[in-house]
């Protein structure tokens, strides 16, 4: 293997536009070439990781296989590359910074003055090239928008890093061009300012993407190109999508991995794009058979939250050729309201979740559920809820967990032994990919197929056993634990059509060629 390569990906005029689409779809597209890559987030934020961000605000929390948590564009990547991220694949500013002042105080500067150039970029810059060892192509992503203050050292270490490899590496610009609908034209001077931005901080893109709300008009091109100093093969206006999985094939259709391959000096073999196009028809293609699921969630601001888990329920839908359709229903509501709003729906989704509100209404939402013979599928926190409900429906009335009364003497759910006193430190739960037994004949392990099994983690309460007997007396039994028997990891609705909870979060292995069995088990239960 020679060398590897780099392409950049950034974005202007406006954040959220699409840069991690676009960069997993050129990844998909360059491994389908017969090339190793591999892809990184750099986000700027001052955070140590992504584990303490608001998921209201950033969206999901999406947790590697080593444990690490990250940005939800790492679930953008696995689903696309088929490849699983680990903490390389996330550089947050705050990892830095960080690290930087621990070496400062050790004394490994030798008294020299730190700043950000060159010790913080050059830290950008090993972080790179950590992450891409061994690739054909390194992809890096830099959240933001160019221009942001905070983004500022991520850019010129891009530049730095760029100057040390001619020829090596490709800077990729998506930018946003808005359609004004009083003189209805798109108007490309926000585009054009962003790529200027861009060049006053010392690069030139090699190739645009620009992102339209519908049909472009077929001047941008020729705008953006004269304007923006790139040939006009090489920018590509692509409009919103009917689904994500599209955007490989209408960035190849543009010839952009090819022109990306040309720039960066790298040769593949011609890809095969049939599993692409499989997937796309079937996302795209109009089912006869509708199902309908309710969604208990906390977080209903921002879908994002809650990413994985809908392109988890997509895959199994699009797996078992029907129809998905969802509601967000507000566990609050439910607690005021009760859960007559939920009698609509073929199945009910429990996600995970952290804090006190809601979960009374998630609680009443699942033992409703194992009651009525309701579809259930329980994630993490869904999990949890579902024990309380069967604990207190088998007599223990005053049942709860620990992380909605510390002082409650029948906590069914109680904080892990290890995370005692680190409740609001980041970074240390039960996190990545932990194994588990499941029991024999048991529906999770026919759907999975075999009795052991590993999924990602991230909690720091656990099923306290002491109530086991009372947990199976309301109607659940346990069917997957830790190989060490301690560790509640699978129960299942006795006597039930299909009640599956996990503590673990498979969404996060889902992939849209190969949906996670839990999800199509439910799916299926709705048909």
């Amino acid at each position: 293997m020679g060398k590897t390569k780099y392409i950049f990906v950034m974005g202007g005029v406006l954040s959220g536009v699409g840069k991690g689409i676009t960069a997993a779809s050129l990844g998909a597209l360059l491994k389908a070439r017969g090339l190793k890559v591999s892809i990184q987030k750099c986000d700027p934020y001052l955070n140590v990781d992504a584990g303490t961000l608001n998921p209201a605000e950033h969206g999901e929390c999406f947790v590697t296989r080593d444990g690490t948590e990250t940005d939800l564009d790492l679930g953008h990547y696995e689903r696309f590359l088929d490849e699983e991220m680990t903490h390389d694949s996330i550089t947050l500013s705050g990892r830095l910074f960080k690290q930087l002042i621990d070496d400062e105080r050790g004394g490994k500067f030798l008294g020299k003055t730190v700043q950000l150039v060159p010790h913080l970029t050059s830290a950008i810059q090993e972080a790179i090239e950590q992450a891409g060892k061994g690739s054909d192509v390194h992809i890096v992503e830099l959240g933001g928008t160019v221009g942001d203050y905070e983004g500022l050292s991520f850019i010129e270490a891009f530049r730095e890093f760029a100057a040390q490899r001619p020829g090596d590496a490709a800077f990729v610009h998506v930018v946003y061009v808005p359609y004004l609908k009083v003189s209805k034209e798109y108007k490309t001077k926000p585009a054009q300012n962003a790529v200027k931005d861009l060049r006053g901080f010392g690069i030139s893109p090699d190739i645009i993407v620009a992102r339209v709300e519908d049909a472009p008009d077929s001047s941008i091109t020729g705008k953006l190109s004269l304007f923006g100093g790139v040939a006009e093969k090489r920018v590509v206006v692509l409009p919103n999508a009917d689904t994500v999985l599209r955007v490989p094939l209408e960035l190849h259709a543009a010839g952009i991995d090819r022109e990306v391959m040309q720039i960066i000096g790298i040769k593949g073999k011609r890809p095969d794009l049939t599993p692409w196009e499989d997937i796309v028809k079937k996302a795209t293609t109009v089912k006869k058979k509708v199902v309908s699921i309710g969604i208990v969630a906390k977080y209903l601001d921002n879908e994002d939250t809650y990413i994985s888990v809908i392109e988890a329920l997509k895959s199994a839908a699009w797996h078992e050729g029907v129809e998905l359709r969802y509601d967000w229903v507000s566990a609050e509501d439910i607690e005021e309201h009760g859960v007559k709003s939920l009698k609509k729906y073929d199945g009910i989704l429990v996600p995970g979740g952290f804090g006190t509100r809601g979960i009374e209404g998630k609680v009443s939402a699942a033992r409703w559920a194992l009651e009525k013979k309701k579809p259930y599928l329980g994630l993490c926190l869904g999990l949890q809820v579902a024990v309380v409900g069967a604990a207190r429906r088998g007599g223990l009335l005053e049942a709860t967990s620990g992380e909605l009364n510390a002082a409650a003497t029948e906590q069914v759910v109680y904080i892990m032994e290890d995370q005692k006193g680190k409740e609001a430190t980041g970074g240390t739960m039960r996190l990545g990919d932990y194994p588990a037994t499941l029991k024999k004949g048991s529906k999770v392990a026919k759907l999975y197929g075999t009795t052991d099994v590993v999924e990602r983690h991230r909690h720091r309460y656990e099923v306290n056993r002491a109530f086991e007997a009372v947990i199976e007396k309301g109607g659940l039994t346990i069917t997957g634990q830790s190989p060490d028997g301690t560790l509640v990891e699978f129960v299942e609705g006795a006597d039930h059509p299909f009640f599956v909870a996990t503590q673990a979060h498979p969404e996060f292995r889902s992939r849209p060629t190969r949906p996670h069995p839990l999800f199509v088990g439910f799916v299926r239960a709705l048909k």
